[in-house]
Formats: C-alpha cells, structure tokens, sequence
C-alpha cells in the first residue's frame, strides 16, 4: 500500500512533495554568457578568416587574368613579340610612353597591374620570350592574405607559359 507523500512518516517526519525550479542562479548565469562569447569570439575569427582568404584568391585570380592580357596583346602584335620587342626585365613603374605599339601595352599592362593588385613596390611584371614560347610572370605583395605578417616572404608570383 503506497502512502501519501504528505502522510507521516515513522519517525513522525513530514515529506513535502518537490516543487518545480525557481529559477537559474546567478553563476550558471554567467557561465552560460562566457560559452557564448567564446563562441562569438571563434566565429568572428573565422569570418576575418575567410575574408583575408577571400581577398588573396582575388588577387591571385586578377594575377592571372593579367597574364592573360598582355600574352592576348602580344598574340595580336605577334611579328613585335616574335622580334623580342615584349621582353622585359622585372619592373615595377610604369615604363614612359613611347611610340611602338609594343611599349604602350607593356606600359598599359604594368599600370593595370598597379590598379589591380596595389601600386607597392613589389607590384612588378616580368616578359620573357624565346621565339614563340613566352613566359609572363606577375609578383606582388600578398601579406595580407597570411597570417604570419612580416614573417618570411610574403611575395606571391604567378608565372604563365605559352606558345604565341
């Protein structure tokens, strides 16, 4: 026979039954509020994460397509290419405006490098042709797309190879 939990006991002890719970204390409170803002801490590291990450493959893809230009410029002036008028050691400053077709691009190209991957000194292009077979190499600085800024190079070249 089951008893009430309000009836008396033996010893002549009363029993209340359980009551629901009040409310939280203030330590699991604040517990509660630590775990949260740890979280917000990581997830707003993984955003500026991913935005620098988002940043580099920009300029890496805008490298590319910079390659591209000039080799589409020197393809449509090939007897100047051909004739090594293209070539060019690395630079970095716009060349001066000169009057062949050939210079206009190189100083066309090394102006929009400047614009698209930041005018810093180690914003250079690079030309080199061996007959048909050229090689374009772009460089530029990508310390903000690496976590350890100032430690090591932070020097990104691309580099594209091509029969003209």
């Amino acid at each position: 026979m089951k008893t009430h939990p309000m009836e008396t006991r033996p010893r002549g002890r009363r029993v209340a039954p359980p009551g629901p719970q009040a409310g939280a204390g203030l330590l699991e409170v604040m517990i509660s509020i630590l775990i949260m803002g740890i979280g917000l801490l990581g997830i707003a590291a993984m955003q500026a994460t991913a935005l620098r990450n988002s940043q580099s493959s920009l300029e890496r893809s805008q490298a590319v397509i910079q390659t591209y230009t000039i080799l589409e410029s020197m393809r449509a002036n090939r007897a100047a290419a051909l004739a090594g008028e293209y070539n060019l050691v690395q630079t970095c400053d716009p060349p001066a405006a000169n009057a062949t077709l050939a210079q206009s691009d190189i100083r066309a190209w090394i102006s929009s490098l400047e614009q698209t991957l930041g005018n810093t000194a180690t914003t250079c292009g690079t030309i080199a042709c061996n007959g048909a077979d050229c090689t374009v190499t772009v460089q530029w600085d990508d310390s903000r797309g690496t976590d350890n800024a100032g430690a090591g190079s932070t020097t990104y070249r691309v580099a594209t190879r091509t029969q003209l």
